[in-house]
């Protein structure tokens, strides 16, 4: 086949998906700052995680971050979500659930939306604290 470009390497294509879900999920948890019921911390994690491989710059940006930077460390780091940051996830989410009840056309669907709330909740309990000092 004359004058074909050469296929793009595989590790070049996956920079891109990287790179696209570093945006995309930083702009949901920049969202879920002011929406509630979307959260913020697992999108901005979930950016961080995708920046790593496919925007070095970004990366350095969201560490560097006053608010995120610390939070994403101590993930990275340890697995650890800090006290503050589960306390506020866990008054959201039952202030979501209240809404949830008030609101759905039918009990089982609040129950169910409650119950993966309830569910992240125990998971969320269940992750270290950053050591202290780190």
């Amino acid at each position: 086949m004359p004058d074909q470009p050469p296929p793009i390497p595989p590790s070049r294509r996956l920079r891109w998906f990287w790179w696209l879900l570093a945006y995309v999920s930083l702009g949901l948890g920049l969202i879920g700052i002011v929406v509630p019921g979307l959260p913020t911390v697992p999108f901005v994690l979930l950016a961080a995680f995708a920046a790593a491989r496919g925007s070095q710059r970004l990366h350095r940006k969201l560490l560097a971050h006053r608010q995120f930077g610390p939070m994403i460390r101590d993930w990275q780091a340890h697995g650890a979500v800090s006290r503050r940051a589960k306390t506020l996830a866990t008054v959201m989410m039952t202030a979501c659930a209240a809404l949830l009840f008030a609101t759905a056309p039918a009990w089982w669907m609040a129950a169910s939306g409650s119950a993966i709330m309830a569910l992240v909740a125990a998971w969320l309990w269940c992750r270290p604290e950053p050591p202290r000092g780190a």
